[in-house]
């Protein structure tokens, strides 16, 4: 079995890809960014990750849906959905998804480790 300690992060705000992956190395994880989910799809290691953080409004396309499709592929990946545009037809459609957790940009810092470090418990 691959070692899965990398958390994958999609989000199209570089700046938020920056904050995010500096957060996630300081508490000790492997982070894989991406930009885009064309970058995504063309690079990802599915195999070596254990949780996807999923910004849903990416500027090609939503990442609900993105997830969507790993869910068909059968990747079972816990996602962490991240959204600067929380809509009550957004949350329920990425809850419908299942995600781990939904976030609304801002958020804490111990909102996101947290159902990270469940989803990297999980594994143990």
């Amino acid at each position: 079995m691959p070692n899965r300690k990398s958390v994958i992060v999609v989000d199209d705000d570089p700046a938020m890809l920056r904050g995010v992956s500096r957060l996630l190395r300081q508490h000790g994880f492997t982070v894989a960014l991406f930009d885009s989910i064309e970058s995504f799809e063309d690079r990802a290691d599915l195999d070596a990750a254990f949780c996807m953080v999923l910004d849903i409004n990416l500027k090609d396309g939503s990442g609900i849906e993105l997830r969507q499709r790993l869910n068909v592929r059968a990747a079972s990946l816990p996602v962490i959905f991240i959204t600067g545009n929380d809509s009550e037809t957004t949350r329920a459609a990425a809850l419908k998804s299942g995600c781990a957790a939904y976030l609304t940009k801002p958020f804490t810092a111990q909102s996101l480790i947290d159902p990270i470090r469940r989803a990297s418990s999980a594994l143990t």
